[in-house]
């Protein structure tokens, strides 16, 4: 019988890409949702695209919520946790999203292991490495830099996502099964969004094209095309050496000012800054805008990521970031989510 996955929050944009890699490779998939009706939606979606949905089956389960878990990791051999709590609005309470975050991932984790999957993979974030105060303003990054989530700047999805990855470590080391679980940490993920179901950073993408942004922020991240995030998920449950460890999904550095002049080069009619917001500015602005105020702690730095010993346990190999950006621009404007000049 064909091996079962289970895939958390299989409606979001990496998790539907894991689940699409995962089915192209003869997979069984099953994701889990809070609502039904949406993820037959992203299902659909995911038809018209071309991909083979007949393995797949969907299970309603909350990551606040104990009800369903059991059942959704039965027969799995094993769990892609993608799930997370995400809201539009970053809540003013930097920790309100660390309890379901964090008692998500108890629960995928403890159901998971009791359950005897082989392996767990769970999706973190570079924001759990990268956050760090007294950072110098370039610096490139290692599996072994952690976040401090008592650093008063930081917002509440940093935070959280910190401190739902600690738990699972804290949580595998008691339990002895360190070598069970493997973290995947993405950097900023752009790339094509065929079921319209993009995340944040294709908002940004999406922002940026439609003129919100008279200026853009000083900043400026590690690209990943969520092909590439995708596949290295699905190595990552068989991979030997990437038992235990973290890997980062992050390929070439860009800032924002660099992503809107790759977009000017395809779309010169579209709304698109052509300068920098310095920084006072926006320090200032962000005292009237809760969601400036999230990017304060990286503006001004420029992060890299040591992530080269991912392509040798994977095989991987980060696409070109330009690449990414425009997959993103190009289903933006399919999709209706940019809307061009004549």
């Amino acid at each position: 019988m064909t091996d079962l996955v289970l895939v958390t929050g299989i409606t979001g944009y990496i998790a539907s890409h894991v689940a699409a890699k995962l089915l192209h490779k003869g997979y069984r998939v099953r994701g889990t949702v809070r609502n039904r009706a949406k993820g037959r939606r992203v299902l659909d979606a995911m038809a018209v695209a071309g991909v083979d949905i007949s393995g797949v089956e969907l299970v309603e389960a909350e990551l606040g919520a104990d009800a369903g878990w059991r059942e959704a990791v039965e027969g799995c051999r094993f769990v892609q946790h993608i799930a997370s709590p995400f809201p539009l609005d970053a809540p003013e309470d930097r920790e309100a999203l660390v309890p379901e975050a964090r008692a998500g991932t108890q629960r995928v984790l403890e159901n998971g292991f009791s359950a005897g999957v082989e392996r767990i993979v769970m999706t973190s974030s570079l924001v759990a490495m990268m956050m760090q105060p007294n950072r110098p303003k370039e610096k490139t990054y290692t599996e072994d830099d952690w976040s401090d989530p008592d650093w008063a700047p930081l917002s509440a999805y940093p935070v959280s996502k910190t401190r739902a990855e600690l738990s699972a470590w804290a949580y595998a080391d008691a339990q002895g099964l360190r070598d069970r679980l493997t973290t995947v940490n993405p950097g900023f993920v752009l790339g094509p969004d065929p079921y319209d179901n993009g995340g944040a950073s294709l908002g940004v993408v999406r922002q940026i094209m439609n003129g919100e942004f008279p200026a853009v922020p000083k900043l400026a991240y590690p690209v990943v095309d969520v092909r590439d995030c995708a596949a290295i998920h699905v190595a990552a449950m068989s991979a030997p050496d990437a038992a235990g460890r973290r890997l980062m999904a992050a390929g070439q550095t860009l800032s924002f000012k660099e992503i809107g002049e790759i977009l000017e080069g395809e779309f010169p009619q579209a709304k698109l800054p052509r300068m920098e917001a310095p920084n006072f500015m926006l320090r200032l602005m962000s005292i009237f805008d809760d969601r400036i105020k999230s990017i304060l702690p990286d503006l001004g730095h420029t992060a890299h990521a040591d992530s080269a010993y991912v392509t040798s346990m994977t095989g991987v190999v980060p696409r070109p970031a330009k690449e990414s950006v425009l997959a993103s621009a190009r289903d933006l404007v399919a999709n209706g989510g940019v809307v061009l000049e004549e």
